[in-house]
């Protein structure tokens, strides 16, 4: 095994992260400002924890699949900073390489659900922590002296003329909402959703919290169509498939279109969203009629619930994730060898997992204003 491609990637995440945080947490570019020694500690608060939560995740996989003597590589991390159009996270994740053919439902489940539990445990000491240790409200006037002038009411003036599409804010999970209200010393301390990423350990948790909920998605590859299909099975995966993914893309597609559009609107461009539909549930059904009645349909629920609803839009990100889901990662699950389910108590640990999935579940985990 070559651990040092493993280690050397892993020291380029640290450095992605590092001066990913300096210009989340402060503003500033590693490449055009010189950091205090205080301003790169507070840059590690976000890098290590970050990283920490994600390598207890991918352990919890290497870990399992050792258990079943499984040839397994060590943690591939993908740095990302410099290539990255405006601020990056620093990372894309990691993930490992399992090179022998699992055989058994059970070893799916356990191999699938040990990431995301092991790191959400993690994540809930980082959460603590965080929630636990929050600055005074002054310390928002660190990064943003221009809030002095409005006091600790700033919020409802520093976002109002700012240019379309630069006030970024982080939604909220009921995970997130429980520290809040009650681990938080106080709830009044906890930052503006536009401000959290100021906030080193409650940012790493954040994106914690986001990386796990994608992951127990129950679509193909992922923990979660691992988790899933161990439990049901590829018959009732498969049938239960169309409905999730429709699901999902309902969400993200609500509130594009409504009977409030202008005829031009819906002429150019509701054509082009129903093809992104058709593209991308084409693997859902071997007949192409059947893909363009689920398209269609999944439009017309769309369409009918944004024009009597009032206000309530989808996450459009959740989209070009569709389209990796799709495309890229694969929607259906590869069947075990051996078809023997698992046992009653991987299924209460499959109950637990999706409670996991919906404590950490953003709706809407980025809001660009």
């Amino acid at each position: 095994m070559v651990w040092w491609k493993h280690l050397l990637l892993f020291l380029l995440t640290v450095c992605a992260t590092t001066f990913a945080g300096a210009e989340w947490i402060y503003g500033k570019s590693v490449l055009m400002n010189e950091l205090t020694p205080k301003e790169w500690i507070g840059s590690l608060s976000y890098s290590l924890p970050f990283l920490g939560i994600l390598t207890v995740h991918e352990f919890g996989h290497y870990f399992t699949a050792k258990y079943y003597k499984l040839k397994v590589t060590l943690p591939y991390y993908i740095p990302v900073w410099l290539f990255s159009f405006g601020p990056s996270i620093g990372s894309f994740g990691a993930f490992i390489k399992i090179k022998s053919v699992i055989k058994t439902r059970t070893q799916f489940f356990d191999i699938g659900v040990s990431g995301p539990l092991a790191g959400f445990i993690a994540a809930l000491f980082v959460l603590a922590y965080g929630f636990t240790h929050l600055p005074p409200p002054e310390y928002i006037y660190q990064i943003h002296p221009e809030y002095q002038k409005w006091g600790l009411d700033y919020a409802k003036y520093a976002y109002e003329n700012l240019p379309m599409g630069e006030s970024l804010s982080l939604g909220s999970n009921l995970l997130f909402e429980f520290f809040k209200h009650f681990v938080a010393p106080d709830p009044s301390l906890v930052p503006n959703g536009h401000e959290m990423m100021h906030y080193p350990f409650l940012f790493a948790g954040y994106l914690a919290c986001f990386f796990t909920a994608l992951n127990l998605l129950p679509f193909g590859q992922l923990d979660g169509g691992h988790a899933l299909y161990s439990i049901i099975g590829t018959k009732w995966f498969n049938r239960l498939l169309p409905f999730t993914f429709a699901a999902f893309l309902f969400w993200g597609g609500l509130g594009l279109f409504s009977a409030y559009d202008s005829s031009d609107v819906l002429i150019t461009y509701a054509p082009l969203y129903v093809a992104y539909l058709f593209f991308v549930s084409m693997n859902l059904f071997e007949n192409k009629v059947s893909v363009a009645l689920y398209a269609m349909s999944i439009f017309t629920l769309q369409f009918v619930f944004s024009t009597f609803t009032d206000g309530i839009v989808g996450y459009q990100g959740w989209l070009f994730f569709g389209f990796l889901l799709s495309k890229v990662l694969g929607l259906h699950h590869p069947p075990a060898l051996y078809k023997k389910s698992v046992d009653t108590k991987r299924k209460i640990i499959g109950i637990i997992t999706l409670i996991v999935f919906i404590l950490c579940f953003t709706p809407t985990p980025f809001i660009l204003e």
